[in-house]
This record gives C-alpha cells, sequence and structure tokens, in this order.
C-alpha cells in the first residue's frame, strides 16, 4: 500500500484582477510505505505548496492526493491524525515557554491529557535529545534546538508518514548534522517520510527515491545515486576576455551546453561531459586565455539543462 499517492495535482493561485499563478501542474507521485522521499527543487518551484496540500493546509484546485489511503479534501480528519509535519526555520514555538511547556501545549491540542501526555513529552524530549534542556525557555535554544523541538512536535501523534519541508534551512553544519540524524533513526524505524529540499548532499544521504521538481512539473524520479550522477555531469568554465569568435567556436563543440555572458568581461561555457570541459579549458589555453576558472554549476542551473532549456546560442 502506498503511504502517498498523488494523481494529477494542480493548484493555481488567483490573484487581483483574475491573473492567475500556476504553482502545480499535473504531479503525479507514489510513495511506498518506509520509504524516505526527498523532493528536491529551486525556490519557488512548488515544494511547500505540494507539503500544504498533503497536509490539509491548501485544498488541491484538481487531482487527488491520499494519505494511507485517505483522502486530504473528503477524509481530512483521518489525514490529520496519520500525519506529522515539521517546517523549516525556528518560527512556531513559544520562546517564553520552556521546551517541556510548548511540547505539553502541543501534545494536548492533539488530545493527549493526564499521565499519558506527560510520558508522551518525555519519550520525545528524550527522543530528540533535548531532554536535558526541557526546563529552559525555548528563547534560549539555538536554531539547530528549536528544530529538533519542531521535530517532536511533529511526532506527537506517532505519524505514519512524515513531512520535513527544507528542515534544515538556516542551520549550522553541526546542527544540521544532528538533525539528519535524528531523521536516519526514524528512517530506521519505518516511518515514512517527505522531505523536501534544495540540498542534493541531504537529499543523497537520507532518501531512498528523489524526485526532481521545477515550476511545479515532476522532471524526473530516480534513486539519489543516478540524480546525483546526472548533476555531476555539468561543469562549467569561467574565462576573461573571450573574443568572439572564440565565443562561436566554444559554443559549437559537441557536449557544450550553453555559452553566455555573466559579467562585463566573463564569459560562462557550461558543458555536461568531462570531455567537453577539458575540451574547452584546452581550446582556451591555446588561444592565450589565462584568466580561467573550473567549477560545478548549482542545482538550479542543472535544473535548467535537466528540464530542457539547452541553449547553444551565444548569448550577447
Amino acid at each position: 500500500m502506498c503511504a502517498l499517492e498523488i494523481t494529477q495535482l494542480r493548484r493555481v493561485y488567483r490573484r487581483r484582477g483574475g491573473e492567475e499563478s500556476e504553482a502545480l501542474r499535473g504531479i503525479d507521485l507514489e510513495v511506498t510505505r518506509g520509504e524516505v522521499h526527498g523532493l528536491l527543487g529551486p525556490n519557488g518551484a512548488g515544494k511547500t505548496t505540494l507539503c500544504k496540500i498533503i497536509s490539509t493546509v491548501l485544498l488541491p484546485t484538481s487531482g487527488t492526493v491520499r494519505v494511507l489511503g485517505h483522502d486530504v479534501v473528503t477524509d481530512s480528519a483521518r489525514v490529520k491524525e496519520s500525519l506529522g509535519i515539521v517546517f523549516g526555520g525556528d518560527k512556531g514555538a513559544y520562546d517564553r515557554l520552556t521546551a517541556r511547556q510548548n511540547l505539553a501545549f502541543w501534545a494536548g491540542a492533539y488530545g493527549l491529557t493526564g499521565a499519558r501526555r506527560r510520558r508522551r513529552v518525555d519519550e520525545l524530549l528524550e527522543r530528540v535529545g533535548l531532554k536535558g534542556r526541557a526546563e529552559e525557555r525555548v528563547g534560549s535554544f539555538s536554531r539547530g534546538m528549536k528544530q529538533r523541538l519542531h521535530l517532536a512536535r511533529g511526532l506527537v501523534r506517532d505519524p505514519g508518514v512524515l513531512i520535513l519541508d527544507e528542515p534544515t534551512v538556516g542551520m549550522d553544519p553541526v546542527a544540521a548534522h544532528d538533525f539528519r540524524a535524528l531523521v536516519g533513526e526514524l528512517r530506521g524505524n519505518g516511518t515514512t517520510i517527505l522531505m523536501t529540499t534544495h540540498d542534493m548532499a541531504e537529499a543523497a544521504a537520507l532518501s531512498d527515491r528523489v524526485s526532481l521538481i521545477d515550476q511545479g512539473r515532476l522532471v524526473l524520479t530516480e534513486s539519489p545515486d543516478t540524480v546525483g550522477r546526472l548533476v555531476s555531469s555539468y561543469e562549467r568554465v569561467d574565462a576573461g576576455n573571450v573574443p568572439d569568435p572564440l565565443r562561436e567556436r566554444l559554443a559549437a563543440m559537441p557536449g557544450v551546453v550553453s555559452v553566455r555572458r555573466v559579467g562585463r568581461a566573463v564569459t560562462r561555457v557550461e558543458t555536461d561531459d568531462p570531455d567537453a570541459t577539458l575540451a574547452v579549458l584546452r581550446e582556451l589555453v591555446e588561444a592565450g586565455i589565462g584568466d580561467v576558472s573550473r567549477s560545478t554549476p548549482d542545482l538550479e542551473e542543472v535544473y535548467l539543462h535537466l528540464v530542457g532549456r539547452r541553449g547553444m546560442a551565444v548569448d550577447g
């Protein structure tokens, strides 16, 4: 049985004046029980909108979403019972209350009372590594500690499905590492997790499968290794003061994706093959271009190529 079953999901935002903006454009996705599924995409790709629909915060314009067999529109109460959600950032906790008081409040809101609530709060504080800081006010916590508290909140109901929306955004490397370790423990316990991120390394480290989303459309769904190979196959070479005839020659070379200016005197050559990168470097050196650097493009740039926007023309 699928933990998440999404079929032809669309979400259209209607703005003032009747203008429409389509955030999700026919998403089809299945996530099996016990799977950790990474949803990768640049800012504005539709990741958060998708999470809000799954968690019943937003209604779909069309299409269906089922969580453990329950429809998010017609059976939203059952969906809420089986789902936990953790949004990135450090907002949402009550800074003047202690970690224990925050969790007790949230547990009460979910219907837990008395000894059952106290026991669950203790369990969660232990689980996310905050037992020793339970009586401290949350306002004194680091961003990483606050995010651990948000994770505890998402686990109050012991959900079958957990949504993590950019869970490590803004964290320092140590805090992000610790948070990922907690997610790994949940994975080991069989919790189904949908995690959105723009960090390829994070998705690769935690996910069984990864989906790429761009402008509201799913581009592909593969294993992290496959997506990683796709991303790492792209490289870029930046060179200063490249004359136009040389730029034309570079654009015509096999494996060159695009040639464009990124500054007044800098030309950027993007390739999708290591041999092409070496050929470009050789051509530049033989032409006497000394100001040359080689790097890997960021994920958003790679998406532009994966969704078919390959441009061989030389941009002025």
